[in-house]
């Protein structure tokens, strides 16, 4: 079992296809892209000098070379690490050194950040720039036989952040990736060699765990020349490319419909569009209907069980009929075709339908657990199943509503943040004696990060030093978009600060300046 396998597979009868297209230029066809996966996993064996097993790191923007490094990796028996190209470099690092990456791929946008890295990883012997030479020339050789992977062989490392803001390395299998493949055909939608996905989410996450059954369908996979998501280039290119999929977070949907004129726009080439990652508003969901037409699936999951926990279909979308209907386009859908979904208390006993608890799954593609990280494991997979984090409740029929999100995550534009990560960072100049971070909304990014500081005695500290601070430290997406200095921060008997407090001040400020507009300012 290797996903490199179905990549062979699909070029003996598909072959003349394009596999991957950056803009409107194929670069690759299905014919062509075997082989250099197969060149260049003989090079991450032989040149390189990797074992079966070794982990490669991708660090890269949306790029062409993301197909040949990942299927490559996979052809030499080796576990792929996907890392977001918007971290900071210490965050990078972190993932580097955890997973043990001998070698990692980037694209040049990168080129002063991760390479120097070499010198304080002990396991990292080469980083390699896929626009550079030094990459080409790993193609010069000839193709090595696939390497023979089992079912729990280890395929992904995807790592996701903990309740304490460090990320942990969810092992993925190749049965993991198998079953996701199987249970998006099962759910989400048909594939075939006609079909196209655009990438314009990020390929080190959903887009790129989704961009599986598509290679296995012999579908063409494109890149915009962006190398990331544009509302106008995305529809620049859907003249080119019919029966065209995306994977996006509701933000970029969002964005999508509300671009002005978006009404008058030629989108008739859009075959589906899958969306996840956070939470999407039943009006929106009506308006990305009422514009795009019945081209919508809904899915719940996380990178532990990768893109599979439950969907609303595209069927149940356009279920206008139904006396839940509008209930249901405000849930998260059904269990997922095999999956096991559960709604449990704090002493995991299932509860029945209306009863709000953590939600729990387990299945062929859950994870086995966490990169070196037993206790971390233990604690998720208890008792066999995927604790989420997440709070929800069952209805009758089986659909599942999320009510919170546990440990006050905060998502902006599809991506997770989590407060504590950003806190630490904070706490670290002394003129900050408390902080707390919650997240406000916002209606391109879903949410956007808002610090409350408490000043130390007799020390001075303003927003241009936080801002800075938080640079150094971590991704500029995690920086805080406003500050506010408080006296105090609200706090029940046993100290815990009230982040519901917190959010329920930043609504309230909205409140009331939305009155103040829309009484003229008087």
């Amino acid at each position: 079992m290797n996903q490199a396998s179905l990549l062979h597979k699909v070029a003996l009868s598909f072959g003349d296809r394009p596999a991957v297209t950056e803009g409107t230029n194929c670069l690759h066809t299905y014919n062509e892209l075997p082989g250099r996966a197969g060149r260049l996993g003989a090079a991450l064996r032989g040149q390189l000098r990797l074992n079966k097993g070794d982990r490669v790191a991708i660090m890269m923007k949306n790029a062409p070379a993301f197909f040949e490094v990942l299927y490559g990796a996979w052809h030499a028996g080796l576990a792929a690490v996907p890392i977001n190209a918007k971290l900071h470099p210490r965050e990078a690092a972190y993932i580097l050194e955890n997973c043990g990456a001998r070698v990692c791929f980037i694209t040049s946008d990168l080129i002063q950040t991760i390479p120097p890295l070499t010198a304080d990883i002990d396991s990292l012997e080469a980083v390699l720039d896929t626009t550079g030479d030094d990459y080409e020339a790993l193609f010069a050789g000839p193709a090595a036989p696939m390497t023979e992977c089992g079912p729990d062989d280890l395929a992904w490392l995807f790592y996701t952040s903990g309740t304490t803001g460090r990320p942990k390395g969810a092992m993925l299998s190749q049965r993991n990736l198998m079953a996701m493949v199987m249970n998006y055909y099962a759910d989400m939608d048909n594939v075939g060699p006609r079909d196209c996905m655009i990438h314009g989410a990020p390929l080190s996450h959903g887009s790129g765990l989704f961009a599986l059954p598509h290679v296995a369908k012999g579908a063409n996979n494109i890149i915009p020349l962006s190398g990331g998501f544009d509302p106008e280039e995305t529809l620049d290119l859907l003249p080119h490319f019919p029966r065209a999929s995306f994977f996006f977070a509701p933000t970029m949907l969002t964005r999508l419909i509300n671009l002005p004129g978006i009404e008058g726009r030629d989108t008739s080439n859009i075959k589906t569009i899958v969306y996840g990652g956070g939470p999407m508003y039943v009006e929106d969901t009506l308006k990305a209907l009422a514009v795009l037409g019945p081209k919508l699936v809904q899915l719940f999951g996380q990178g532990e069980s990768p893109m599979t926990i439950t969907g609303l279909s595209r069927a149940m979308h356009v279920d206008t009929g139904h006396p839940d209907y509008l209930k249901r386009l405000g849930s998260v859908g059904i269990a997922r075709t095999d999956v096991d979904v559960r709604v449990v208390d704090g002493d995991d006993n299932e509860l029945p339908a209306g009863g709000m608890g953590e939600v729990v799954c387990r299945g062929d593609v859950i994870t086995a657990g966490y990169w070196n990280n037993p206790e971390a494991s233990q604690e998720a997979l208890r008792g066999g199943w995927l604790h989420t984090g997440d709070v929800g409740a069952f209805d009758g029929d089986g659909y599942l509503t999320l009510m919170d999100r546990a440990k006050d995550m905060i998502i902006s534009g599809g991506s997770n943040i989590y407060p504590r990560e950003v806190e630490e960072v904070l706490l670290r100049h002394p003129g900050v004696a408390e902080c707390s971070v919650v997240g406000r909304p916002h209606a391109d990014w879903g949410e956007e990060v808002i610090a409350f500081v408490v000043k130390a005695p007799e020390q001075a500290v303003g927003e241009g030093e936080l801002d800075n601070l938080c640079l150094e430290h971590i991704a500029r997406f995690k920086r805080p978009k406003a500050y506010r200095f408080v006296v105090a921060l609200p706090k029940n008997n046993y100290g815990k600060v009230l982040k519901t407090e917190l959010r329920a001040q930043l609504a309230a400020d909205r409140l009331a300046a939305d009155q103040l507009t829309a009484g003229g300012g008087q």
